[in-house]
């Protein structure tokens, strides 16, 4: 289980997720699972409650700021839409946070932890972040994570639309637009699968598969996504990697930014 706290495993994280801690040892409370607490490594249920209201907060503050003309029901409708169990899950899955959890082996799933526990994570991590220091960090840290969704939201799309944060993403680093490409089709009529690849510019990123072209298409841009974030991250943070402080750079044209 040590394996899961090694101390290169924590900084492989926090380039991820673009967050650098005084205090290490609260992003390893933050990861750690029900399944592998111990008498002194307690899960991160407790910061899961502290986080699930800092973002609740720092959503409701943001949308208050940028949206004046919006009732409380539309205010309402957005920050359900953003800090649903989809919305958290999703902004997690894109900086692969999902994959540094300590769980214990006797509940992994073949096909990854559900999206409600993704979202725990989530909430964990923030509620590490605002304890390691404080709310102006930890507001920055939501924002960039969340801002895609929240414009998603905006739009009437799906928080979960993996495909408009690589445009986004693509767009604001690479200023390109990304497209998808078809590798195969199988199955019968009644049971088909996609294999579908992202391409942005002259790079074809690790191809997916889905039921649906759109499924596909849609775990082909998370894969893009999760490239081009380690990539990133080994770049050791020129192009926006973790800053002391919790602040990082803001991309131009954010909203409310």
């Amino acid at each position: 289980m040590d394996d899961y706290f090694d101390i290169e495993r924590l900084y492989a994280c926090q380039r991820a997720i673009n967050y650098h801690f005084r205090d290490i040892s609260m992003l390893e409370n933050a990861l750690t699972h029900s399944s592998v607490k111990s008498a002194d490594r307690p899960s991160y249920e407790r910061l899961e409650f502290l986080g699930d209201s800092v973002v609740g907060l720092v959503i409701a503050d943001h949308l208050y700021q940028l949206k004046p003309d919006f009732d409380e029901g539309e205010l309402t409708k957005v920050k359900s839409d953003v800090v649903s169990t989809d919305g958290l899950a999703a902004a997690a899955s894109v900086c692969g946070l999902e994959s540094f959890l300590a769980i214990g082996r006797g509940i992994q799933m073949k096909n990854g932890p559900p999206k409600s526990l993704i979202a725990d994570v989530f909430e964990a991590v923030v509620g590490a972040i605002y304890l390691d220091r404080g709310y102006e960090a930890v507001r920055l840290y939501v924002l960039d994570h969340l801002h895609p969704f929240i414009e998603d939201a905006l739009s009437d799309r799906s928080a979960k639309n993996f495909k408009s944060v690589l445009q986004q993403v693509a767009q604001r680093e690479f200023r390109e637009t990304p497209h998808y490409e078809v590798v195969r089709r199988s199955g019968p009529d009644h049971s088909r699968t996609y294999e579908v690849l992202a391409v942005l510019g002259a790079r074809r990123y690790k191809s997916a598969r889905g039921p649906t072209k759109k499924e596909a298409e849609q775990a082909a841009a998370k894969r893009a996504l999760q490239e081009i974030l380690r990539e990133k991250s080994r770049r050791g943070g020129r192009s926006g990697g973790a800053r002391s402080g919790g602040r990082r750079r803001r991309s131009r044209g954010s909203s409310g930014q």
